[in-house]
């Protein structure tokens, strides 16, 4: 495959972290702080929406209801600035970008609810965004401004009010980049899933387009569930069935997260410390069939965009066939849709 001179694209680099415990609480907190704001501002924007429904059953209009809330992201920040210090007298401990990220998820919630609801956004119905509980959410954090960088280490990044902190993997991908003057950090995504934290940067890269060896040619791809993928040319790629092999694992891990002494929101029961590990280490299992998952699609979806000008897949309705109770397990392990998202990255699929 050979390469050409290219444009700037923006792409993430995911890397696993080691943060100390201290760390680790910091980065529970920001998250935590994220989720309160979320929350603050929901509350506040029902309660508008509930006061200006009330003042329109005393015959009450226009200029005589009470002002609306705005919905944007400088609205809602404006009312969080002029609240945080009744609302969270300890605000100051984070990072300005924990409560940012709160009224951002918000803002969009609430701008894809409204379009959804006008007929200017496709596809199924939004919902009205609901609070964020303590146990379902994802602990995330996003950071905009600041101290953001990949330390020359190569095993440290630095983040805003969280100091360095150590990687579990190498990030000399990025480095180099970073050292060429080739990419730049936008942004930095700090997640915790699967039982770790990760952080995700965006970065605006230049990049070298890479012309496929066989330009002119065209394969047709069947996907399946016995095998993952048949080509036109006779090659099968066979499936791995990673939660197949997984699932003893997974049934063992479940079966003891069911016997610990979890949490209980009617009694006010708090989770015991075997519980949290049970579900930790369930979450990790899950984490690696996911992970093997992306890394097989992502290394067949390369391989074939390298190889070949133009791909043809079938065009097949997953969202309806996985409602079929007896292959629903087997086609969400075997990621059509993921198959099909990655090479539509490169804007050469055709549908069949």
């Amino acid at each position: 495959m050979s390469g050409v001179a290219g444009g700037v694209v923006v792409q993430a680099y995911r890397f696993a972290l080691d943060p100390t415990p201290a760390q680790d609480r910091d980065l529970h907190r920001h998250a935590g702080s994220a989720r309160f704001a979320f929350n603050w501002a929901l509350a506040a924007v029902r309660a508008n929406l509930d006061q200006r429904t009330a003042e329109r059953t005393y015959g009450l209009d226009g200029p005589q209801l009470t002002p609306a809330l705005g919905w944007t992201l400088p609205a809602l920040r404006r009312a969080w600035n002029a609240a945080k210090p009744q609302a969270a007298p300890w605000w100051a401990q984070c990072s300005k970008e924990a409560y940012n990220t709160g009224l951002d998820g918000l803002a969009r919630a609430l701008g894809n609810w409204s379009a959804s609801r006008t007929g200017r956004r496709a596809g199924p119905r939004v919902g009205f965004p609901r609070f964020r509980s303590r146990r379902r959410a994802v602990p995330s954090v996003r950071f905009t401004t600041g101290t953001i960088r990949v330390e020359d280490t190569r095993h440290h990044v630095t983040l805003p009010r969280l100091g360095r902190i150590r990687t579990h993997e190498s990030t000399r991908k990025l480095a180099r980049r970073l050292h060429a003057g080739t990419a730049r950090i936008l942004s930095a995504t700090v997640r915790h899933t699967g039982g770790r934290w990760h952080v995700s940067f965006t970065v605006q890269v230049t990049r070298t387009t890479h012309t496929p060896t066989y330009p002119q040619a065209t394969v047709g791809v069947d996907v399946g569930i016995s095998n993952l993928a048949v080509l036109s040319t006779g090659q099968v790629v066979p499936n791995p069935r990673h939660l197949t092999h997984a699932s003893a694992r997974l049934r063992s891990a479940a079966r003891t997260l069911s016997r610990r002494q979890g949490p209980d929101r009617r009694t006010g029961q708090r989770p015991s410390r075997r519980w949290q590990q049970a579900r930790t280490r369930l979450a990790k299992a899950h984490a690696r069939v996911a992970n093997l998952r992306a890394d097989g699609l992502h290394k067949l979806t390369t391989s074939l965009a390298a190889t070949y000008g133009t791909i043809v897949v079938e065009d097949l309705n997953v969202a309806g066939m996985i409602r079929n109770r007896r292959l629903a397990r087997h086609i969400a392990d075997a990621g059509w849709a993921t198959l099909r998202r990655h090479l539509a990255y490169n804007d050469l699929v055709r549908n069949s």
